[in-house]
């Protein structure tokens, strides 16, 4: 057995997975919130317990030593060389990167150049790593890439219809995001189509973030977000793909810049944004039923936009033999799901079995009917897992 880190940083958190593998048994599990300040909450879960205190985390290698102090107080491990190797998701690998790789000098220098396209996500990815080398220099780390599971799109599904030089010269495409998640949920769907010589799954991972897969053959065809994460269908505060003009329109009107306008359809649009009541679909739920027209069309936006990128892959994949939801929504939302089916019911004759949706949350299930013509199936998701696959297999 060897003991497998796996680290998600973010710009004010740690999450963070222990697992011995192969056996992929977890260890323990935690976070550690709000780093930069003096009222931080630092998370640590084993053997059935957990624990959390608030206290000073002023930057990410605070949080690193916090987290291995944690582990050999906690009598996780007896000292720091049984982590034999740790894990890091970065979102974006841009055209570099097609698989998971140790994380170098040569990474690091890419991973670096593509901050721009995921400032969230792949700065604080270097600000963990720099944190984990600081203390444990001589300990293998592995990237892997929400980006790399995308990279077997076709040209056509991948090149935006912008002068071709600019695609070239600034290296402009359809990435794509949560991958390692699509990737995970397709190999799991597999025990629902025995005897489907040549599986065609839609994954649906839908979150307060969230994006659709098109996947034959155990390859992406196509995927719903883009350049960046903004891209795709509606989400918590993300537009999702909008006519270009709207931005154009809006920077005239509120006289306010490019960057201003960027940070709207980032931050301030989707669910939060059509509903003014939040980006987080339960209140979004609790409003409707208090009759709230704003969140109602929130709601069917949400639905709808879903709908349609199904229909289109349904298409794409010339048929489908299994859609699976998963992520915070996908999981545990039945109600989601069941709008979402009705939606596209008749155009695809599916069929889920109501009772069994309504009382299914967070577990591996297969709710279609016999007679629906595609299978559906609820399937939790677990990004950490893979990360701690391809961590065990390219550390050696």
């Amino acid at each position: 057995m060897k003991k497998i880190l796996v680290v998600n940083a973010g710009s004010s958190s740690l999450k963070y997975k222990f697992y011995d593998m192969p056996e992929e048994a977890v260890i323990c599990s935690g976070i550690a919130e709000r780093i930069g300040h003096d009222d931080a909450i630092f998370k640590i879960k084993f053997d059935g317990d957990s624990r959390r205190i608030i206290l000073p985390i002023m930057n990410h290698t605070r949080a690193v030593e916090l987290l291995l102090d944690a582990l050999i107080e906690n009598h996780v491990i007896s000292d720091l060389g049984e982590i034999k190797a740790i894990g890091h998701r970065v979102v974006q690998g841009g055209k570099y990167f097609a698989n998971s790789v140790l994380f170098d000098d040569d990474t690091i220098e890419k991973v670096e150049s593509l901050i721009s396209l995921a400032p969230l996500h792949n700065g604080p990815a270097l600000i963990g790593l720099r944190a984990f080398k600081k203390v444990l220099p001589n300990i293998p780390n592995v990237a892997t890439f929400d980006t790399a599971f995308h990279h077997a799109m076709a040209d056509e599904d991948s090149v935006f219809p912008i002068p071709y030089e600019m695609t070239r010269e600034f290296d402009i495409r359809r990435y794509g995001a949560h991958g390692t998640s699509h990737q995970y949920l397709y190999q799991e769907g597999l025990k629902y189509l025995t005897g489907v010589q040549h599986p065609r799954v839609i994954t649906c991972h839908i979150g307060s973030g969230a994006s659709i897969s098109a996947i034959r053959d155990g390859r992406c065809v196509a995927t719903s977000m883009g350049l960046t994460p903004l891209g795709g269908i509606m989400m918590g505060t993300r537009t999702g793909d909008i006519d270009p003009s709207v931005v154009y329109h809006l920077c005239k009107k509120l006289g306010k810049s490019i960057d201003d306008v960027y940070d709207i359809l980032n931050k301030k649009s989707g669910l939060l944004g059509v509903s003014g009541v939040s980006n987080d679909s339960r209140d979004i739920i609790k409003a409707m039923e208090e009759g709230n027209e704003r969140a109602l069309l929130a709601d069917r936006l949400f639905i709808r936009r879903i709908a349609d990128f199904i229909g289109q892959y349904f298409v794409r994949l010339g048929g489908v033999d299994l859609i699976i939801f998963s992520a915070g929504i996908g999981e545990n939302s039945p109600s989601t799901r069941a709008k979402i089916i009705e939606a596209i019911g008749p155009a695809l004759g599916v069929r889920i079995d109501a009772e069994l949706n309504e009382s299914s949350r967070g577990i591996d299930i297969l709710l279609s009917c016999a007679d629906s013509k595609v299978r559906i199936a609820l399937i939790p998701t677990d990004e950490e897992v893979m990360i701690a696959r391809d961590t065990f297999r390219i550390a050696g």
